[in-house]
Protein backbone atom coordinates (compact mmCIF):
# COMPACT_ATOMS: atom_id res chain seq x y z
CA UNK A 1 0.00 0.00 0.00
CA UNK A 2 1.30 3.45 -0.95
CA UNK A 3 0.08 6.26 1.32
CA UNK A 4 0.69 9.90 0.43
CA UNK A 5 0.62 12.30 3.38
CA UNK A 6 0.37 16.07 3.06
CA UNK A 7 1.63 18.29 5.87
CA UNK A 8 2.69 21.94 5.84
CA UNK A 9 5.41 21.17 8.43
CA UNK A 10 7.67 18.13 8.75
CA UNK A 11 10.92 17.51 10.66
CA UNK A 12 13.38 19.15 10.82
CA UNK A 13 10.93 22.01 10.27
CA UNK A 14 8.97 21.82 13.53
CA UNK A 15 6.54 24.59 14.44
CA UNK A 16 4.22 22.59 16.68
CA UNK A 17 3.10 19.09 17.49
CA UNK A 18 1.79 18.41 13.98
CA UNK A 19 5.28 18.00 12.49
CA UNK A 20 6.34 15.53 15.16
CA UNK A 21 3.08 13.60 14.75
CA UNK A 22 3.42 13.27 10.97
CA UNK A 23 7.11 12.40 11.20
CA UNK A 24 6.66 9.69 13.82
CA UNK A 25 3.56 8.24 12.15
CA UNK A 26 5.19 8.12 8.71
CA UNK A 27 8.25 6.31 10.05
CA UNK A 28 6.14 3.88 12.10
CA UNK A 29 4.00 3.05 9.05
CA UNK A 30 7.16 2.25 7.08
CA UNK A 31 8.12 -0.20 9.84
CA UNK A 32 4.65 -1.74 9.38
CA UNK A 33 5.57 -2.40 5.74
CA UNK A 34 3.75 0.45 3.99
CA UNK A 35 5.19 2.69 1.29
CA UNK A 36 4.86 6.23 2.61
CA UNK A 37 5.50 9.52 0.84
CA UNK A 38 5.21 12.92 2.53
CA UNK A 39 4.46 16.12 0.62
CA UNK A 40 5.59 19.21 2.50
CA UNK A 41 7.12 22.66 2.14
CA UNK A 42 10.80 23.53 2.03
CA UNK A 43 13.34 26.21 1.24
CA UNK A 44 15.60 26.55 -1.78
CA UNK A 45 15.29 24.06 -4.61
CA UNK A 46 12.70 21.27 -4.78
CA UNK A 47 13.92 18.15 -3.02
CA UNK A 48 12.82 14.53 -3.37
CA UNK A 49 14.67 11.96 -1.25
CA UNK A 50 14.31 9.03 1.11
CA UNK A 51 14.49 9.93 4.81
CA UNK A 52 14.24 7.06 7.33
CA UNK A 53 12.44 4.97 4.73
CA UNK A 54 9.95 7.75 3.89
CA UNK A 55 9.94 9.39 0.45
CA UNK A 56 9.88 13.10 1.34
CA UNK A 57 9.12 15.81 -1.22
CA UNK A 58 10.01 19.31 0.01
CA UNK A 59 8.86 22.03 -2.37
CA UNK A 60 9.40 25.77 -1.96
CA UNK A 61 6.46 28.10 -2.29
CA UNK A 62 6.18 29.51 -5.81
CA UNK A 63 5.58 33.08 -6.83
CA UNK A 64 5.57 36.38 -4.93
CA UNK A 65 4.22 36.73 -1.40
CA UNK A 66 0.46 36.39 -1.35
CA UNK A 67 -0.17 39.54 0.67
CA UNK A 68 -2.20 37.81 3.37
CA UNK A 69 -2.29 34.50 5.20
CA UNK A 70 -4.93 32.81 3.06
CA UNK A 71 -3.29 33.90 -0.20
CA UNK A 72 0.04 32.53 1.00
CA UNK A 73 -1.71 29.29 1.91
CA UNK A 74 -3.14 29.08 -1.60
CA UNK A 75 0.35 29.52 -3.11
CA UNK A 76 1.68 26.83 -0.80
CA UNK A 77 -1.00 24.43 -2.02
CA UNK A 78 0.09 24.98 -5.62
CA UNK A 79 3.59 23.92 -4.58
CA UNK A 80 2.23 20.88 -2.76
CA UNK A 81 0.48 19.84 -5.97
CA UNK A 82 3.75 20.11 -7.91
CA UNK A 83 5.49 18.00 -5.27
CA UNK A 84 2.74 15.38 -5.38
CA UNK A 85 3.05 15.13 -9.17
CA UNK A 86 6.82 14.62 -8.80
CA UNK A 87 6.24 11.79 -6.33
CA UNK A 88 3.66 10.21 -8.64
CA UNK A 89 6.18 10.31 -11.50
CA UNK A 90 8.84 8.71 -9.28
CA UNK A 91 6.89 6.21 -7.17
CA UNK A 92 3.46 6.01 -8.80
CA UNK A 93 0.13 7.36 -7.65
CA UNK A 94 -0.77 6.46 -4.07
CA UNK A 95 -3.54 4.10 -3.03
CA UNK A 96 -4.89 6.75 -0.69
CA UNK A 97 -4.20 10.32 0.41
CA UNK A 98 -3.90 11.48 4.02
CA UNK A 99 -4.07 15.23 4.67
CA UNK A 100 -3.14 16.83 7.99
CA UNK A 101 -5.15 19.93 8.94
CA UNK A 102 -6.76 22.63 6.83
CA UNK A 103 -3.59 24.25 5.47
CA UNK A 104 -3.14 21.39 2.98
CA UNK A 105 -6.85 20.85 2.33
CA UNK A 106 -7.09 22.32 -1.21
CA UNK A 107 -4.17 20.23 -2.52
CA UNK A 108 -5.44 17.12 -0.70
CA UNK A 109 -8.93 17.12 -2.18
CA UNK A 110 -7.62 18.22 -5.58
CA UNK A 111 -5.46 15.08 -5.69
CA UNK A 112 -8.45 13.04 -4.52
CA UNK A 113 -10.55 14.15 -7.49
CA UNK A 114 -7.68 14.19 -10.00
CA UNK A 115 -6.54 10.66 -9.19
CA UNK A 116 -9.78 9.14 -7.88
CA UNK A 117 -8.20 8.04 -4.65
CA UNK A 118 -9.88 8.09 -1.23
CA UNK A 119 -8.90 10.96 1.05
CA UNK A 120 -8.51 10.73 4.81
CA UNK A 121 -7.93 13.76 6.99
CA UNK A 122 -6.54 14.21 10.46
CA UNK A 123 -7.95 17.31 12.14
CA UNK A 124 -5.47 18.06 14.90
CA UNK A 125 -7.29 21.10 16.30
CA UNK A 126 -10.07 23.47 15.25
CA UNK A 127 -10.14 27.22 14.83
CA UNK A 128 -13.30 27.50 16.92
CA UNK A 129 -11.70 25.50 19.73
CA UNK A 130 -8.43 27.43 19.73
CA UNK A 131 -10.21 30.78 19.91
CA UNK A 132 -13.28 29.86 21.97
CA UNK A 133 -15.42 30.95 19.03
CA UNK A 134 -15.02 32.58 15.62
CA UNK A 135 -14.45 36.30 16.06
CA UNK A 136 -13.32 37.62 12.67
CA UNK A 137 -13.45 36.84 8.95
CA UNK A 138 -10.08 35.08 8.90
CA UNK A 139 -11.14 32.68 11.63
CA UNK A 140 -14.43 32.01 9.87
CA UNK A 141 -12.68 31.28 6.56
CA UNK A 142 -10.25 28.90 8.25
CA UNK A 143 -13.17 27.16 9.94
CA UNK A 144 -14.90 26.83 6.56
CA UNK A 145 -11.80 25.16 5.13
CA UNK A 146 -11.71 22.78 8.09
CA UNK A 147 -15.33 21.89 7.45
CA UNK A 148 -14.69 21.42 3.72
CA UNK A 149 -11.75 19.10 4.45
CA UNK A 150 -13.99 16.99 6.64
CA UNK A 151 -16.72 16.99 4.00
CA UNK A 152 -14.33 15.82 1.27
CA UNK A 153 -12.74 13.07 3.38
CA UNK A 154 -13.78 9.42 3.48
CA UNK A 155 -12.81 9.30 7.16
CA UNK A 156 -11.76 12.00 9.61
CA UNK A 157 -9.21 11.05 12.26
CA UNK A 158 -9.10 12.87 15.59
CA UNK A 159 -6.85 12.23 18.58
CA UNK A 160 -9.21 12.15 21.57
CA UNK A 161 -12.82 11.56 22.54
CA UNK A 162 -13.08 15.27 23.30
CA UNK A 163 -12.21 15.97 19.65
CA UNK A 164 -14.78 13.42 18.46
CA UNK A 165 -17.42 15.52 20.20
CA UNK A 166 -15.97 18.87 19.10
CA UNK A 167 -15.49 18.00 15.43
CA UNK A 168 -18.67 15.93 15.17
CA UNK A 169 -20.90 18.54 16.74
CA UNK A 170 -19.47 21.70 15.19
CA UNK A 171 -18.95 20.41 11.65
CA UNK A 172 -22.00 18.12 11.63
CA UNK A 173 -19.88 15.09 10.70
CA UNK A 174 -21.59 11.73 11.26
CA UNK A 175 -20.00 9.72 14.08
CA UNK A 176 -19.38 6.73 11.81
CA UNK A 177 -17.20 8.95 9.66
CA UNK A 178 -14.99 9.87 12.63
CA UNK A 179 -12.14 7.68 13.90
CA UNK A 180 -10.41 8.30 17.23
CA UNK A 181 -6.72 7.36 17.13
CA UNK A 182 -4.57 8.93 19.88
CA UNK A 183 -1.18 10.50 19.36
CA UNK A 184 1.93 8.59 20.38
CA UNK A 185 5.18 8.98 22.23
CA UNK A 186 8.58 7.34 22.04
CA UNK A 187 9.96 6.23 25.38
CA UNK A 188 13.37 7.84 25.86
CA UNK A 189 16.50 5.77 26.14
CA UNK A 190 17.84 5.48 29.69
CA UNK A 191 20.08 8.40 30.53
CA UNK A 192 21.63 10.23 33.44
CA UNK A 193 20.80 13.77 34.46
CA UNK A 194 22.86 16.26 32.46
CA UNK A 195 24.23 18.64 35.09
CA UNK A 196 26.02 20.74 32.49
CA UNK A 197 22.85 21.10 30.42
CA UNK A 198 20.86 21.99 33.52
CA UNK A 199 23.43 24.55 34.66
CA UNK A 200 22.74 26.70 31.56
CA UNK A 201 19.27 27.47 32.93
CA UNK A 202 19.15 26.96 36.71
CA UNK A 203 21.36 26.93 39.78
CA UNK A 204 22.06 23.56 41.47
CA UNK A 205 19.79 24.35 44.43
CA UNK A 206 16.84 25.48 42.33
CA UNK A 207 13.86 23.21 41.68
CA UNK A 208 12.83 23.42 38.04
CA UNK A 209 9.20 23.88 37.08
CA UNK A 210 9.16 23.12 33.36
CA UNK A 211 6.83 24.18 30.56
CA UNK A 212 7.48 23.07 26.98
CA UNK A 213 5.33 24.21 24.06
CA UNK A 214 4.17 27.04 21.87
CA UNK A 215 3.61 30.44 23.46
CA UNK A 216 0.04 31.07 22.36
CA UNK A 217 -3.01 31.96 24.47
CA UNK A 218 -4.68 28.54 24.43
CA UNK A 219 -1.65 26.95 26.15
CA UNK A 220 -2.37 28.86 29.38
CA UNK A 221 1.21 29.99 30.02
CA UNK A 222 -0.09 33.29 31.39
CA UNK A 223 -1.99 31.34 34.06
CA UNK A 224 1.25 29.56 35.04
CA UNK A 225 3.07 32.89 35.36
CA UNK A 226 0.22 34.25 37.51
CA UNK A 227 0.62 31.21 39.77
CA UNK A 228 4.33 31.79 40.39
CA UNK A 229 4.11 34.42 43.22
CA UNK A 230 2.10 31.93 45.29
CA UNK A 231 4.54 29.13 44.42
CA UNK A 232 7.60 31.21 45.30
CA UNK A 233 6.07 32.28 48.61
CA UNK A 234 6.02 28.60 49.64
CA UNK A 235 9.07 27.46 47.66
CA UNK A 236 11.59 30.25 47.06
CA UNK A 237 13.95 27.64 45.60
CA UNK A 238 11.59 27.11 42.62
CA UNK A 239 12.34 28.42 39.13
CA UNK A 240 10.04 28.36 36.11
CA UNK A 241 11.63 27.53 32.75
CA UNK A 242 9.46 28.29 29.72
CA UNK A 243 10.72 26.40 26.67
CA UNK A 244 9.37 27.36 23.25
CA UNK A 245 8.39 30.35 21.18
CA UNK A 246 5.27 31.98 19.82
CA UNK A 247 3.57 35.29 19.20
CA UNK A 248 2.62 35.71 22.88
CA UNK A 249 6.24 35.65 24.07
CA UNK A 250 6.67 39.41 24.49
CA UNK A 251 3.35 39.74 26.34
CA UNK A 252 4.29 36.89 28.67
CA UNK A 253 7.68 38.45 29.41
CA UNK A 254 5.97 41.75 30.27
CA UNK A 255 3.54 39.86 32.51
CA UNK A 256 6.40 38.17 34.40
CA UNK A 257 8.20 41.50 34.79
CA UNK A 258 5.06 43.23 36.08
CA UNK A 259 4.76 40.57 38.79
CA UNK A 260 8.37 41.18 39.86
CA UNK A 261 9.39 37.59 39.15
CA UNK A 262 12.81 38.57 37.82
CA UNK A 263 15.17 35.64 37.24
CA UNK A 264 12.67 33.18 38.72
CA UNK A 265 10.97 32.97 35.31
CA UNK A 266 13.28 32.28 32.39
CA UNK A 267 12.33 32.07 28.70
CA UNK A 268 14.74 29.74 26.92
CA UNK A 269 13.37 30.27 23.42
CA UNK A 270 13.83 27.41 20.96
CA UNK A 271 16.28 24.76 22.18
CA UNK A 272 17.52 21.50 20.73
CA UNK A 273 15.90 18.15 21.53
CA UNK A 274 19.04 17.23 23.49
CA UNK A 275 18.76 20.34 25.65
CA UNK A 276 15.03 19.78 26.13
CA UNK A 277 15.62 16.17 27.21
CA UNK A 278 18.25 17.33 29.70
CA UNK A 279 15.68 19.64 31.25
CA UNK A 280 13.08 16.87 31.43
CA UNK A 281 15.61 14.75 33.32
CA UNK A 282 16.32 17.64 35.72
CA UNK A 283 12.80 18.97 36.31
CA UNK A 284 10.99 18.61 39.63
CA UNK A 285 7.61 19.07 37.94
CA UNK A 286 6.30 19.66 34.41
CA UNK A 287 3.24 21.87 33.96
CA UNK A 288 0.97 22.17 30.91
CA UNK A 289 -1.93 24.43 31.98
CA UNK A 290 -3.76 24.43 28.64
CA UNK A 291 -7.10 26.17 28.21
CA UNK A 292 -7.71 24.15 25.02
CA UNK A 293 -5.87 20.96 24.10
CA UNK A 294 -7.03 18.34 21.59
CA UNK A 295 -4.52 15.81 22.90
CA UNK A 296 -1.40 17.06 24.69
CA UNK A 297 1.57 15.11 23.39
CA UNK A 298 4.00 17.19 25.48
CA UNK A 299 2.39 15.83 28.65
CA UNK A 300 3.16 12.30 27.46
CA UNK A 301 6.73 13.36 26.67
CA UNK A 302 7.21 14.67 30.20
CA UNK A 303 5.66 11.55 31.75
CA UNK A 304 7.91 9.35 29.61
CA UNK A 305 10.88 10.98 31.35
CA UNK A 306 9.30 10.15 34.74
CA UNK A 307 8.61 13.82 35.49
CA UNK A 308 5.58 14.32 37.78
CA UNK A 309 3.16 16.25 35.59
CA UNK A 310 0.33 18.74 36.12
CA UNK A 311 -2.08 19.56 33.29
CA UNK A 312 -5.15 21.65 32.67
CA UNK A 313 -8.31 19.59 33.07
CA UNK A 314 -9.43 20.02 29.48
CA UNK A 315 -9.78 18.16 26.18
CA UNK A 316 -7.42 15.29 25.51
CA UNK A 317 -5.25 16.09 28.53
CA UNK A 318 -8.08 15.03 30.84
CA UNK A 319 -8.17 11.69 29.02
CA UNK A 320 -4.42 11.05 29.42
CA UNK A 321 -3.91 12.24 32.99
CA UNK A 322 -5.82 11.13 36.08
CA UNK A 323 -5.24 11.36 39.82
CA UNK A 324 -3.16 8.19 39.69
CA UNK A 325 -0.53 9.35 37.16
CA UNK A 326 -0.62 13.16 37.42
CA UNK A 327 -2.53 16.12 38.77
CA UNK A 328 -5.28 18.08 37.02
CA UNK A 329 -5.80 21.80 37.59
CA UNK A 330 -8.87 23.84 36.72
CA UNK A 331 -8.18 25.65 33.42
CA UNK A 332 -7.56 29.36 33.91
CA UNK A 333 -7.39 29.10 37.73
CA UNK A 334 -3.96 30.34 38.85
CA UNK A 335 -4.65 29.71 42.54
CA UNK A 336 -5.61 26.09 41.92
CA UNK A 337 -2.56 25.59 39.70
CA UNK A 338 -0.24 27.09 42.34
CA UNK A 339 -1.74 24.83 44.97
CA UNK A 340 -1.09 21.73 42.84
CA UNK A 341 2.52 22.79 42.15
CA UNK A 342 3.17 23.48 45.84
CA UNK A 343 1.64 20.12 46.77
CA UNK A 344 4.01 18.25 44.46
CA UNK A 345 7.09 20.22 45.54
CA UNK A 346 6.24 19.52 49.20
CA UNK A 347 5.42 15.80 48.90
CA UNK A 348 8.28 13.65 47.57
CA UNK A 349 6.27 10.44 48.02
CA UNK A 350 3.45 11.77 45.84
CA UNK A 351 5.94 12.98 43.24
CA UNK A 352 7.60 9.55 43.13
CA UNK A 353 4.25 7.79 42.76
CA UNK A 354 3.17 10.05 39.88
CA UNK A 355 6.55 9.58 38.21
CA UNK A 356 6.21 5.78 38.24
CA UNK A 357 2.58 5.71 37.16
CA UNK A 358 3.06 8.38 34.51
CA UNK A 359 5.81 6.36 32.85
CA UNK A 360 3.65 3.23 32.97
CA UNK A 361 0.73 5.06 31.36
CA UNK A 362 2.93 6.13 28.42
CA UNK A 363 3.49 2.55 27.30
CA UNK A 364 0.01 2.27 25.78
CA UNK A 365 0.77 5.25 23.50
CA UNK A 366 3.69 3.81 21.53
CA UNK A 367 3.88 4.90 17.91
CA UNK A 368 3.65 1.32 16.63
CA UNK A 369 0.25 1.02 18.34
CA UNK A 370 -0.80 4.24 16.62
CA UNK A 371 0.54 3.02 13.26
CA UNK A 372 -1.28 -0.33 13.59
CA UNK A 373 -4.59 1.42 14.26
CA UNK A 374 -3.99 3.82 11.36
CA UNK A 375 -3.11 1.02 8.94
CA UNK A 376 -6.27 -0.88 9.96
CA UNK A 377 -8.31 2.23 9.15
CA UNK A 378 -6.54 2.57 5.79
CA UNK A 379 -7.43 -1.04 4.93
CA UNK A 380 -11.04 -0.47 5.94
CA UNK A 381 -11.30 2.63 3.74
CA UNK A 382 -9.68 0.90 0.76
CA UNK A 383 -12.10 -2.02 1.07
CA UNK A 384 -15.07 0.36 1.10
CA UNK A 385 -13.57 2.27 -1.82
CA UNK A 386 -13.19 -0.88 -3.92
CA UNK A 387 -16.84 -1.77 -3.42
CA UNK A 388 -18.13 1.73 -4.16
CA UNK A 389 -19.18 3.15 -7.53
CA UNK A 390 -16.64 5.94 -7.35
CA UNK A 391 -13.53 4.18 -8.81
CA UNK A 392 -15.37 3.70 -12.12
CA UNK A 393 -16.50 7.31 -12.42
CA UNK A 394 -15.19 9.34 -15.34
CA UNK A 395 -15.11 12.86 -13.85
CA UNK A 396 -11.34 13.17 -13.45
CA UNK A 397 -9.90 16.63 -12.91
CA UNK A 398 -6.99 17.86 -15.01
CA UNK A 399 -4.28 19.86 -13.26
CA UNK A 400 -5.69 23.03 -14.87
CA UNK A 401 -9.11 22.13 -13.49
CA UNK A 402 -7.55 21.59 -10.09
CA UNK A 403 -5.80 24.97 -10.02
CA UNK A 404 -8.96 26.69 -11.18
CA UNK A 405 -10.92 25.02 -8.39
CA UNK A 406 -8.37 26.11 -5.79
CA UNK A 407 -8.66 29.68 -7.08
CA UNK A 408 -12.42 29.55 -6.82
CA UNK A 409 -12.28 27.87 -3.43
CA UNK A 410 -10.88 31.09 -2.01
CA UNK A 411 -13.56 33.23 -3.65
CA UNK A 412 -16.75 34.43 -1.99
CA UNK A 413 -18.98 32.36 -4.27
CA UNK A 414 -17.41 29.06 -3.24
CA UNK A 415 -17.27 30.26 0.36
CA UNK A 416 -21.02 30.85 0.23
CA UNK A 417 -21.71 27.55 -1.55
CA UNK A 418 -19.90 25.58 1.13
CA UNK A 419 -21.74 27.55 3.79
CA UNK A 420 -25.03 26.59 2.18
CA UNK A 421 -24.20 22.88 1.92
CA UNK A 422 -22.76 22.15 5.35
CA UNK A 423 -23.24 18.49 6.13
CA UNK A 424 -21.53 15.17 6.59
CA UNK A 425 -20.50 14.17 3.08
CA UNK A 426 -19.52 10.65 2.07
CA UNK A 427 -16.65 10.97 -0.40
Amino acid sequence: MHVMMLSWEYPPRVVGGLARHVGELARALVVQGLDVSVITTGEGSPSLKIEDGVLVARWPKRGPAGGDFLSDTMLMNYSLLEAAMAVADSAGRPDLIHGHDWLVAPAAWTLKHSWHRPLLATIHATEVGRNKGLHNDLQRRISDLEWALGYESWRVIVCSQAMVEEVGNFFCIPRDKLAMIPNGVNLPLPGEADDAGRAKFAAPEEKIILYVGRLVPEKGVGVLIDAMPQVLAAHPEAKLLIVGSGYEEDNLKRQAASLGLGPKVYFTGFISDKERDALYRSASVAVFPSLYEPFGIVALEAMSFSVPTIVGKTGGLAEIVDDNNGLLAEPGNAADLAGKINWLLSDPALAAKLSRNGLAACKQYGWQHVASATEALYQEVLEEFRHSAWPDAESYWTLDDAIDRIDRLFSATVHQRYQNTRGGGVM
